[in-house]
Order: C-alpha cells, then structure tokens, then sequence
C-alpha cells in the first residue's frame, strides 16, 4: 500500500514513502560517501517492513543451515546403520585397501560383475569420506552384516568378515575414524580428536548360530549392539515377514531367544529389533532390563510397513526409554507402504515420520538410522551421507529447537547407551548365561553340525 521513491540529492541517498490510502509521505536521508551498505541495509528493511515481511524471515534459509550445522558441530550426530561393509564385500570381495574411500566411491565402485549377491543391487554408492564428513557425521554403527541363506552354513564366518572389514577400514584411515565401544568414547572421539566415532553392530541374529560363546566373542570384537533376526527367523526369534497375511501362532522369542536377550543386558551389547516380528518387539522389550532401539525403521503409522514400528509397540519403547532410528529407504517411508503408494519419495516424507513419533511418544525417543548402502532407492534430497545438515535445516525449518535438534542428532542415543551400560555394571556379578539349544531346534542341516 506504499510507494518507495529513492534518489540522490548531492552527496545523500533520499527515501521517500508515500502511503497511497492517506498520501502522508515521509522523507529519510543518508550521507552517501563511506556508508553505501548501511544506506542499501535501510532501503531492504524499509520494503521489508513495508510489505509485512521481516527480515530474519526473509533470511531464515541460510539462518536454519547455520543453525543445524552448529548443532551438528556441537553434538554428534549419531546414525545407527550403515551397510558399508557389504559394499566392500560385494565390490571387491573385502579388499579393503584396494579401494580409496578418501575419493568418490560412486566412480570405482560401477561395475557389477564382481557382485557376491544381487539379491541386494545398490549403484550408486552412498559412503565415502569427503562425503561423510560434507554430511557432519559424528558418530557411525556399520553393520556387520551376513545373508540369510547362509544361515546353518558359514553365517558365523560372514559375520567374522564383515567386523574384520570395520576394523581394517577403520584402521586404515586413523585419520577420519575411530573405533569406539562406549557411550564416552563416541563423545571424545568427535568432540576432544575430530575422529567419526565407529561403533560395530552385528545385522543379524543367525550370525551367533544359536550359540552364546559365539555372541560373547562378537562382544570382546567391539559389537555393541545385535538386530534380534534379518529378513528370516533363527531358532529363537521371529522376523518382521511373519507378520505379512499372518493366520498362524505369534512365536516370537522362545525361551532360549529370552535368555539370548538377558545375556545382551548382561555383556552391554544393545538390542535392536529392525527387522524383527511385532510378538518379538513385545516379547524382547518384556525381558530387556534395559532400552532397546530400532537402529532403522520407521513409524508403521505413517507408512504399513511391517519394517515399521507400530502405536502399541512405540508406547512400549518410550515406557522402556528406548529410541526409535528413522529409516530413509523409501519403501518404508512412502513407496511400499500398503496400500501401494508409488509416488516419489521425498525428504519431507522422511521427515513427516519423525515429527509423528516426536508428536506421538516425544522428542526423546526418536534418532537417525538412514540405512545408506544398504538400500537402492532414497528419497529426494537425501540421495546420500552428505545430506544430513539439509535434512537438519529443513527440521529448523519447521520449527524444531535446537535443544530438540541435538536429541535427534545424538543425545538420544548417548542416553540410551549410557543406560545401557548401567545395567551392564549392575549385573557385573552374574555369571554369563551357559544355555543352549537342543540339536533338534538348532540345526536346520545335520549334516553341518556336530554334537557336543
């Protein structure tokens, strides 16, 4: 409703508003030499005010990218899943030092024919370090990871694999990685030696074989936490697909599964339950002294999917104070929810699922676990590891605290951690669980198995 008429007179830059209701006009005159910025900082908060838009809106975009960047400077931002190690397996069957991962892994990493398993096609690349570390991350879980067909075979030897991989990579670049195997050491790696804290965590439950000696030896190799089941059942536990068109009995954990469970608690080895079946959700939360995570799923709320965490199962895990680690790939966010959604995945559906279980259960129980190269398909504006601060901006964006902000990036994680390291200290007197499973229940092939 104004008009803005600006000119020089001599050595003054003049501003003349004239309000077109009233036609009162008003004059504002600044000395030109040595203050043209000042004089060009006057005009742009006039027109701001004049057309109602403040100027820190106006700003906001870059305001929000310093602000999540901050945060993320300031407090690690912690991930809970990342499928690197099957890259190398897949790829370069675990040379680890034939590959560089200081350069662009999406160029060396283009040819197929070497892939050990196309069961799980992944091009491009999503890891590498210039882009870690574009994307702020503070602190890592790789995933120790063996499929399920080598389940009763070699799963043992796989899982073995894939943490000697952790710690060869990790090793090699000292510079940019560090192996932590505490809630303090993931704080002093990023905070006190600007060192992306790396923590192993074992994707899978068939890889103990059945076996506690063997869950114990993963322990002392630096996995801290284990996923109950892959996409299969073990003796013990079910997995998420027994729940697609379910008429059967809800197994869930048998006994011995609990005593699996109980001995996690006893070691401080965290329990997840991606992956798992909702009777094993509630069965393991049950028998857990101490908080479990999803390391990556989602809200089933905004997307049925049976990788996703259920209303009833997350009231458990905020009762439980665990946390619940959002998952990018976009068949659990958007795409392969049911009924069939085949629209393009989206940040903002990323988004949309954390701010449900923020809403839903509270800030407190809700973390990152994006599952890069671990899956095909991302969504827009999260193609990869460097995308994070966009997503963190974006959350300021909407509204978010940068208290909140710091929950969501770590804080979470580290409260969990640290709670579950106090039960670890309070069962520091109990004798590690000798259970096992009768040859019956445990082997699937005889033929690969011999009796005590």
């Amino acid at each position: 409703d104004s008009v803005f008429n600006i000119y020089r007179i001599n050595s003054y830059i003049c501003i003349t508003k004239t309000h077109m209701g009233t036609f009162k006009s008003w004059q504002f005159m600044v000395e030109q030499p040595g203050i043209k910025l000042l004089s060009h900082g006057v005009v742009r908060i006039m027109i701001g005010l004049a057309v109602g838009i403040p100027l820190a809106k106006r700003d906001s975009p870059d305001q929000n990218v310093q602000e999540a960047q901050n945060v993320l400077k300031q407090y690690p931002l912690i991930d809970g899943h990342n499928d690197l190690p099957w890259q190398y397996r897949q790829y370069v069957q675990n040379k680890v030092y034939e590959v560089n991962l200081r350069a662009d892994t999406r160029i060396q990493w283009t040819n197929t024919t070497n892939m050990t398993s196309y069961d799980f096609p992944r091009l491009p690349p999503q890891t590498d370090i210039p882009r870690l570390k574009q994307g702020m991350v503070g602190a890592q879980f790789w995933a120790a990871f063996g499929p399920c067909s080598a389940t009763g075979k070699d799963a043992i030897r796989i899982g073995m694999d894939q943490v000697d991989v952790i710690h060869k990579f990790v090793n090699k670049y000292d510079d940019t990685f560090e192996l932590v195997t505490t809630a303090q050491g993931i704080l002093d790696a990023y905070l006190s030696r600007n060192r992306i804290a790396s923590l192993i965590g074992l994707e899978g439950g068939h890889m103990i074989s059945n076996t506690l000696g063997v869950l114990r030896s993963f322990y002392s190799l630096g996995v801290r936490y284990m996923t109950l089941t892959h996409s299969c059942d073990t003796s013990w536990a079910e997995n998420w697909k027994q729940d697609l068109n379910r008429t059967g009995l809800r197994r869930g954990l048998s006994e011995f599964g609990k005593i699996v469970v109980k001995e996690m608690n006893r070691l401080g080895m965290i329990i997840d339950l991606a992956h798992v079946a909702k009777q094993t959700m509630i069965d393991a939360i049950k028998t857990s002294a101490a908080p479990v995570i999803f390391s990556h799923s989602s809200a089933f709320e905004k997307c049925e999917h049976y990788r996703n965490v259920q209303n009833d199962v997350l009231e458990m895990v905020k009762n439980n104070t665990g946390l619940v680690m959002i998952n990018f790939y976009d068949s659990y966010i958007s795409k392969g929810c049911l009924p069939i959604n085949a629209t393009e995945s989206t940040m903002q559906h990323v988004i949309d699922h954390i701010n449900y279980i923020k809403d839903f259960i509270g800030v407190d129980f809700v973390g990152i676990g994006a599952d890069y190269d671990g899956v095909p398909t991302l969504p827009v504006g999260l193609e990869d590891v460097s995308k994070y601060p966009d997503l963190f901006a974006k959350l300021r964006e909407g509204g978010w605290s940068t208290n909140d902000l710091k929950k969501l990036a770590g804080e979470n994680f580290i409260r969990v951690f640290k709670d579950v390291e106090k039960v670890k200290e309070n069962q520091k007197t109990f004798q590690p669980y000798e259970d096992f499973l009768p040859e019956e229940e445990a082997v699937p092939n005889r033929m690969c198995y011999t009796s005590f």
